[in-house]
């Protein structure tokens, strides 16, 4: 039986929640000029940064631990109810264009599926079950990491995703905004971001929500930078899939070899549009086919191929 069953026992668990405290000295706000308001948001949201920083040696932990099982061909799987999840399904979308990701090793569930983008669905993030049935559904292995995200660090679906990958031997990480929260405390790696009462009481969308998608942003960024899905700090695995994209790999390939304009667009059509081999050919001296084979060599590391095309 899930919490939300016992309506008088979650107003007192919620009552304890640094994230739902209310503050006395913004109760009227609302008779504020604009500008005021406007400043006092924005100063809360200037804390944000500094609650991450606190916790980047867990982040960081997080990030070695996922990238070590990603390089094996494990998924990483974001799982979340409503701003939370929406965050994950957010950063998820995102790696496919970026990285040039399969759309399945990235995945973001959000408590009530896709629907629950765009409307509440009430009651999903209630639901350890739902969870358990969305997760069943990846056949989770070893190899896989599943980050349960939630404010609260108690809400059921998250933690339920957390408990359920766990038992199934895969590595989890529990995000949320409170200190010692049952999420954090069932995952492998807890990472709690305290950022303290919102300018709004129990908003967390908005300074919770802050801290979500910058530890995101670290665990999705990070991990594919120690895939080899950079180089230096160029995205050389960019899928060129529209005209914004396409400038940006020909940009790209200069900056990372200097080479002229002719020079680049001959690369890249000898490599049919990927950046890596395109960068490859022109510092490595290499053809095409040779680019293509010392990667797949490298594991997609360009620096590893470039030492092979040197030696």
């Amino acid at each position: 039986m899930t919490s939300s069953s016992h309506p008088r026992d979650l107003r007192a668990e919620l009552e304890t929640l640094t994230t739902e405290a209310f503050r006395p000295e913004l109760a009227e706000i609302d008779r504020l000029p604009t500008l005021e308001i406007a400043k006092l948001m924005n100063g809360e949201d200037a804390t944000v940064p500094a609650a991450v920083a606190a916790r980047l040696p867990q982040i960081a932990a997080a990030i070695d631990a996922i990238a070590e099982r990603m390089a094996r061909g494990g998924r990483l799987v974001y799982a979340g109810a409503g701003t939370a999840g929406r965050l994950g399904v957010l950063d998820a979308s995102e790696c496919p264009p970026t990285f040039d990701t399969d759309p399945s090793q990235v995945v973001g569930l959000i408590a009530g599926g896709p629907g629950a983008m765009v409307t509440s669905v009430e009651g999903a993030e209630d639901s350890r079950e739902l969870a358990v049935k969305d997760l069943g559904a990846l056949e989770l292995t070893e190899r896989d990491t599943v980050v349960g995200v939630s404010a609260s660090g108690r809400t059921p679906y998250a933690v339920g995703a957390v408990e359920h990958a766990r038992a199934r031997g895969a590595l989890t990480v529990g995000l949320s905004c409170n200190a010692d929260s049952a999420l954090a405390a069932a995952a492998d790696h807890g990472i709690e971001i305290v950022v303290g009462p919102e300018l709004l009481t129990g908003s967390t969308r908005l300074k919770a929500g802050t801290a979500q998608k910058l530890v995101l942003n670290m665990l999705s960024t990070i991990t594919m930078i120690r895939l080899g899905k950079t180089y230096g700090n160029l995205m050389v695995d960019v899928r060129a899939s529209n005209d914004k994209l396409r400038a940006r790999s020909h940009r790209i390939v200069a900056l990372a070899t200097g080479a002229s304009d002719e020079e680049i667009e001959r690369a890249l059509a000898a490599t049919g549009g990927e950046v890596k081999n395109a960068i490859l050919t022109i510092l490595g001296g290499v053809d095409g086919a040779t680019a293509k084979r010392l990667l797949t060599e490298s594991g997609g590391h360009l620096r590893a191929a470039l030492e092979k095309s040197a030696g």
